[in-house]
């Protein structure tokens, strides 16, 4: 395999369920319990600027209501993201797909971007996202972000882009033929529900090149499971419980 420049530990939706989810503000708490490595959920506007949400629709984290997708990034910027939370994150907003990109070039710190498409755009929004990506990280000595999605055609979409940045397969289940779509796609991970990950599974996936991710993992046995089974990373919220440096 070649060599796996990310951090084991990653950090769900910035700080897991500490603040606000997909929010700056999210990601700039993981970074104080030492987190280096955080993961997203990146879909596109009505009008195409990539921002974080993982919901098709607005209103379980934000003062919104209907498909996201749907909205012009003006309109989304005006939504409060942070109030759903608590009194303390109100009037947080959405966050661009950009502005979590700086933050984390500025800091050093590495991105697993899940492309989460709003249904029927899936192609284009792999492809616009990692347009951005590649285009604000060029030149930077951070690793590149990992690319990953449980849709295909959005992986499709991110390789015929930026065929340089590196892929990887989100698996709920293991679904006939799944190592063979992750090789079509020159997947460099599968991140599986970490109930997926046995030792045999681990080693198929190993003997193929690729590397074995976890999410979402908060249980200190169910980690010390995946550790010993040689997995290479686990995204958690329980950025309070687990340290990075462990």
């Amino acid at each position: 395999m070649t060599p796996w420049p990310y951090p084991f530990w990653i950090a769900h939706r910035g700080a897991g369920k500490l603040a606000p989810e997909n929010t700056l503000a999210a990601f700039r708490l993981g970074a104080e319990y030492g987190y280096r490595m955080f993961e997203c959920d990146a879909k596109l506007s009505a009008d195409g600027v990539p921002f974080l949400l993982h919901d098709s629709t607005l209103q379980r984290t934000s003062n919104g209501h209907g498909v996201a997708g749907e909205r012009a990034w003006s309109e989304l910027t005006q939504l409060d993201a942070g109030a759903w939370h608590s009194r303390r994150y109100a009037g947080e907003p959405l966050a661009s797909l950009e502005a979590l990109i700086r933050f984390c070039l500025a800091n050093g710190y590495a991105l697993n971007i899940e492309i989460k498409p709003t249904p029927g755009v899936e192609l284009n929004t792999g492809g616009r996202v990692a347009q951005l990506a590649a285009r604000l990280w060029a030149g930077s000595v951070v690793a590149p972000p990992l690319l990953t999605s449980f849709a295909p055609e959005s992986l499709e979409g991110a390789r015929s882009a930026q065929p340089e940045l590196p892929r990887g397969l989100l698996l709920d289940t293991l679904r006939e033929g799944w190592l063979d779509t992750a090789r079509r796609l020159d997947c460099a991970a599968i991140v599986c529900n970490y109930a997926l990950w046995d030792a045999a599974t681990v080693a198929q996936v190993h003997a193929a090149g690729l590397r074995a991710l976890s999410y979402t993992v908060n249980d200190e046995w169910l980690a010390k499971r995946l550790i010993e089974l040689g997995t290479d990373g686990i995204i958690t919220d329980r950025v309070d419980r687990f340290s990075p440096a462990a």
